[in-house]
């Protein structure tokens, strides 16, 4: 049944799970930002012409002498259908076509122009110099985007300059949440007695938005066994993702694992030895994943970055979905007595790791200047002030 597995255990069922991100067709000025779902071709040749890298003056290399006449001036954009004549050369510009017949472009500063004709030294020049080649950086039908890299204003540079107009790349998943616990109430509402404001959906929401992903659907659910296994049925039929807060222990109010086992939803395992965030589920129906997270704000953001995070990115084509983890030095010594991964709330200082106060599962004051979460294995109780230990950054 995969219950009270270890951290490593439970990654090691999720990397392990088959369900394949989808893809869609974007207009190209779209998809920063995004993953090419498949692999990229030339269409054409690039440049497609062979053109001047310089301005100065065409010549063919075999024509004898030092000095040619001087034909014509080419600009950049002027047809390169005309062939030069023998004996002369022509004025070109950068960008310009080469005249069929020449081959060599020597630049403006090492000639001299006297009259109709254009002197220069030869044994300072190379044959081929300052011509870009047609197909010289690619050419059609050559492999230049491997799918799964990243889409960046550079990659959309170097696509547009092959009359690509669109791409295919990795599309974000739709995602529900739904937040459990009648104490909840939403900001702006005065707080009563026993109620404590909506912290998770916030959260969750500006963390999935810095991944790229915007299509998220809210739903704040009574405390009912009906109500919760209706809102996770429905949730079920329009979105890729569910992530579920509170209601995944096992108090007199907690229905949400009760109410995923009615709506098919297949186990890949419940509750994880680790501290914040024990009872944690993960679960598929399908291509669906299901995540049901700790009601307490800093254990659920540990479980996302931890769990939901990695997942996430791989629907997203992301190759490293599973980050390895970074490694400092931890400031100060570290003591711990259950026989538990910690994840500890760190901000990176003068490339040492600094464990911050406020550790506990309630308490967010940490996370407001956090830079990631180190990690404690399990069968560790001390660590030594200046020991190495995983770093996680946001």
């Amino acid at each position: 049944m995969n219950e009270f597995v270890e951290v490593s255990k439970a990654k090691e069922l999720l990397k392990g799970l088959t369900i394949s991100p989808k893809s869609q067709l974007l207009p190209l000025t779209q998809a920063v930002g995004k993953f090419a779902s498949s692999p990229i071709f030339a269409p054409i040749n690039v440049p497609s012409f062979d053109n001047s890298g310089m301005d100065g003056y065409a010549f063919a290399w075999e024509d004898q002498g030092e000095s040619r006449k001087l034909a014509q001036v080419v600009q950049a954009g002027s047809k390169g259908d005309f062939a030069l004549e023998k004996g002369t050369a022509v004025r070109i510009f950068t960008g310009a076509p080469v005249p069929k017949g020449a081959d060599t472009v020597v630049q403006q500063e090492w000639v001299d122009v006297i009259g109709e004709s254009v002197f220069f030294e030869l044994e300072k020049l190379t044959r081929g110099m300052n011509v870009r080649k047609a197909g010289s950086q690619c050419q059609e039908g050559e492999l230049i985007l491997n799918s799964n890299t990243p889409i960046t204003p550079g990659t959309i540079g170097l696509l547009a300059s092959l009359g690509i107009q669109e791409v295919e790349v990795y599309s974000a998943p739709r995602i529900s949440i739904i937040l459990t616990g009648d104490e909840i109430i939403e900001i702006g509402q005065t707080l009563q007695s026993g109620q404590i404001y909506n912290a998770n959906g916030p959260a969750l929401i500006t963390y999935l938005s810095q991944l790229g992903i915007t299509e998220v659907e809210v739903c704040k659910v009574k405390d009912e066994k009906s109500e919760v296994t209706r809102v996770i049925k429905e949730a079920l039929e329009v979105s890729d993702v569910v992530l579920l807060t509170g209601g995944i222990s096992v108090g007199d109010y907690d229905f949400v694992k009760g109410s995923l086992e009615e709506n098919g939803v297949e186990q890949v395992f419940y509750k994880i030895k680790q501290k914040p965030g024990k009872p944690i589920f993960s679960g598929i129906k399908g291509e669906k994943m299901v995540f049901a997270l700790p009601g307490n704000p800093a254990s659920v953001l540990t479980c996302f970055i931890q769990y939901v995070k990695p997942c996430l990115l791989r629907l997203l084509g992301n190759p490293s979905a599973w980050q390895t983890p970074a490694y400092f030095p931890i400031a100060s010594d570290f003591n711990k007595k259950a026989p538990l991964t910690f994840f500890l709330k760190a901000k990176l200082e003068n490339n040492q790791v600094v464990i911050l106060p406020a550790q506990e599962s309630f308490n967010l004051l940490s996370f407001g200047i956090a830079d990631g979460l180190v990690e404690i294995p399990e069968d560790q109780d001390r660590v030594e002030g200046g020991s190495m230990v995983a770093f996680y950054p946001w």
